[in-house]
């Protein structure tokens, strides 16, 4: 429809709807400048602008390491979210560079879903078969905050105190993050930073096309997350 309308630049901001995207081949045939925020892309045509999710989950669980965290419970995003990949990978890059023992049986998966409000009934329940298993973990950290939040609720429930007995650390900083409680840790997202830098992008994409210049080549940029450290997690006892 924005296409028909003959708009003069596009900014698609990505989500979990975007699994299976299948616009990206009209976006590429428009000829117009567009930029997605929240998807890596890897083509000439179409700029994207994304969080770096490496660099963000080595830093949630480094925090974790720092408090004296060792045995730590990994609720991984789904397979098909472009999110997950490397979040698991700064993960385990952390885990190398310091010799973190990763315990298979404290790593489980939020299954695939259009619904990003199912992943806290999900972490809810993956949480507490964790703890039904018996397998002592001190620090749990979640794919993103909904997750978190579930995983919260379990521990909860099943009397284990966050975080006097066990740390929980989300992914995003979305509004509740800092209202509930206790109010989590997260890695926050540079929205506003990765807005704008979207917008200036188009911009000159629609300055090129008024002064009759060629289109600029796609650009790929990831913004760094930021650590926000608040009451769900502390250290080790």
């Amino acid at each position: 429809m924005l296409l028909d309308r003959r708009v003069e630049a596009l900014i698609v901001v990505a989500n979990w709807l975007f699994v299976n995207i299948d616009v990206l081949g009209d976006l590429e045939k428009s000829n117009i400048p567009t930029v997605m925020i929240g998807r890596e892309l890897e083509n000439d045509s179409i700029s994207s602008v994304i969080v770096d999710n490496e660099v963000g989950a080595y830093t949630a669980v480094e925090h974790l390491y720092s408090l004296g965290h060792r045995k730590i419970a990994f609720i991984r995003g789904p397979k098909a979210l472009t999110d997950s990949a490397p979040r698991w990978k700064g993960v385990r890059a952390f885990a190398k560079a310091r010799g973190l023992e990763l315990d298979p049986r404290l790593v489980v998966d939020l299954p695939e879903s259009r619904d990003p409000i199912s992943s806290f009934e999900t972490g809810y329940k993956l949480t507490e078969e964790m703890i039904k298993a018996k397998r002592p973990f001190t620090a749990l950290m979640a794919f993103d905050d909904m997750t978190a939040f579930g995983a919260i609720r379990a521990l909860t429930k099943a009397g284990v105190r966050v975080p006097e007995q066990c740390s929980v650390v989300g992914f995003d900083d979305v509004a509740a993050s800092s209202l509930c409680t206790p109010p989590l840790t997260t890695i926050r997202q540079p929205m506003e930073a990765m807005g704008a830098m979207a917008a200036s992008i188009v911009l000159e994409g629609i300055n090129a096309m008024l002064e009759k210049r060629d289109l600029p080549a796609a650009t790929h940029r990831k913004l760094a997350p930021e650590l926000a450290v608040r009451d769900s997690t502390r250290g080790t006892l």
